[in-house]
């Protein structure tokens, strides 16, 4: 077949995809607004029960103690002193 006719199919294909999406998406639609109707009538103004709120028990979190780990103290290194050679020399 010639590119032109598979073309030509292909849009007819899509075509008759996208009619019946659409045809699917007004089926939806009505049946929604057939249960919103049932929805709406069916509804009698029902008391409010107040939930009761529970205080949910939390087992108490265990405290671990931190460990302390004795910080090494690092010598501070004693950096020799250079020797200053004087630059006049007593004659």
């Amino acid at each position: 077949m010639s590119q032109k006719k598979l073309v030509k199919q292909l849009l007819k294909k899509l075509d008759k995809l996208e009619s019946d999406r659409e045809k699917l998406i007004d089926k939806l639609a009505k049946a929604l607004d057939k249960l919103d109707k049932k929805v709406a009538t069916k509804k009698v103004p029902a008391k409010k029960v107040v939930a009761k709120k529970v205080p949910s028990k939390k087992a108490p979190a265990k405290k671990t103690a931190a460990k302390k780990v004795p910080t090494k103290k690092v010598p501070a290194k004693k950096v020799p002193a250079k020797k200053v050679v004087s630059t006049t020399e007593a004659n």
